[in-house]
């Protein structure tokens, strides 16, 4: 393997640990469009919370160059895009920020160059979406196992991401990474280049489409797991039953998975299995149980809020300008990222019945957000007649929040006192 100049593009959740794991061994040079992101990280301070100053000066003193200047990637000879893959308003594959990024890399691309992608897509879209753009720009020929490699021309890899936000336990180097490249000879330097700072491994694949294809069944899965266990809840509250005494009674037995119910946002659950479903339709197929899974998971917060009425209905509360206390907003637990976060959709509902809700998350600044996030010392229990546990945050474990006057409805099942669960 080549002595390797690599270059990152994209600094979120992804890209940053990314970058400094391989500052470790190589010349790294980190790029992202973002100004103020590039100054916050160069400050040693990271606002996804997945390094710490410590962690950033230490890759600093290795020699990593962050950057938002184009200029200063074009000594690199290898490139991983690391950008979001999002939705467009209708749901479908938003490309935007991928082809961007890859006109970006394009207009630098010298002969022999490597491009490797880990942004999630649909199998096949590397080479259908992103190589004609690196192709166009770079005015160079993408080199394949179709081809005799004989003149100008650059390689691709695609290795998915697998970074899981907030987890200090399944952190980078400790899950096996998925790789390809598009000749047999490149899949072998690719792999052998992730090997070098993944201990927990690597696993080589055939191709660029079925890594491709790996990685976007990883959260189609859970999200229809969890669908499920939503569905459960829908069913078992008609029935009166307690969902989460169901659930432990039916995990003592070795091969039941223990998924949970609860609110389905962020980048990559709510988004992931739209990529699939699309480029399955172009192929003319309708999927049917991807879809059903996601129209459940993205009816829950109107559950939720119906659930939550219904009880204030039953104590005779009054609904309009009822105060509401939901404490979490982010996606998920100890993850500062709101993106997709269903919790926006619960306040939505909640306001369209009348209520009045205020927000606390102790991973989001206030004034960052929305008109509905308070701070900690703003809390007054005995002012709010509903209060919602929305996140499981660390913070929230111990919490005490219920009182004679209000109602207590404990989404993620952590709270000892409650009224309502899913």
């Amino acid at each position: 393997m080549k002595n390797r100049k690599i270059c990152i593009i994209g600094l979120g959740y992804v890209g940053l640990p990314l970058a400094v794991a391989f500052a470790e061994k190589y010349e790294v040079i980190g790029f992202d469009i973002s100004k103020s992101r590039i100054n916050e990280l160069k400050d040693l301070h990271d606002n996804t919370n997945e390094l710490s100053s410590k962690e950033l000066k230490k890759a600093i003193d290795c020699g990593i160059k962050f950057s938002n200047n184009k200029i200063d990637i074009k000594e690199s000879n290898t490139y991983i895009i690391t950008v979001p893959t999002p939705l467009t308003i209708n749901k479908n594959p938003d490309f935007q920020p991928l082809i961007s990024a890859s006109q970006s890399v394009g207009s630098v691309l010298k002969n022999q160059d490597l491009v490797i992608y880990e942004s999630t897509v649909y199998p096949g879209a590397t080479e259908e979406i992103c190589v004609p753009i690196l192709e166009k720009t770079s005015k160079l020929t993408y080199i394949n196992n179709t081809q005799k490699e004989n003149g100008l021309g650059f390689y691709c890899g695609y290795s998915p991401e697998r970074i899981n936000p907030g987890d200090k336990i399944h952190t980078l180097k400790k899950i096996i990474k998925v790789t390809s490249g598009s000749t047999d000879k490149i899949a072998e330097e690719v792999d052998l280049l992730y090997s070098s700072i993944i201990t927990a491994g690597t696993h080589k694949v055939s191709s660029i489409k079925v890594a491709e294809a790996s990685k976007v069944i990883e959260n189609t899965q859970r999200d229809l797991n969890i669908a499920f266990v939503n569905e459960l809840a829908i069913i078992f509250n008609f029935l009166k039953i307690n969902t989460e005494e169901v659930l432990k009674a039916a995990g003592t037995k070795w091969n039941f998975l223990p998924f949970k119910p609860g609110l389905v946002g962020g980048h990559c659950i709510g988004i992931d299995p739209y990529y699939l479903t699309f480029k399955a339709q172009q192929c003319g197929y309708e999927p049917e149980v991807i879809l059903a899974g996601r129209k459940i998971n993205d009816y829950m917060p109107v559950f939720v809020a119906n659930l939550l009425i219904k009880e204030m209905v039953a104590r005779d509360f009054k609904i309009k300008n009822s105060r509401v206390l939901i404490y979490g907003v982010t996606f998920k637990e100890n993850c500062p990222d709101i993106r997709n976060s269903k919790v926006f959709d619960l306040i939505i509902e909640l306001e369209q019945f009348g209520c009045l809700v205020d927000v606390y998350d102790p991973l989001i600044n206030p004034v960052d957000i929305s008109s509905n996030m308070i701070s900690k010392e703003d809390i007054i229990l005995d002012n709010y007649q509903s209060i919602i546990l929305a996140v499981a945050h660390n913070e929230f474990h111990e919490l005490n929040v219920k009182t004679e006057k209000n109602i207590v409805f404990d989404l993620k099942s952590i709270l000892k006192n409650k009224d309502l669960s899913l």
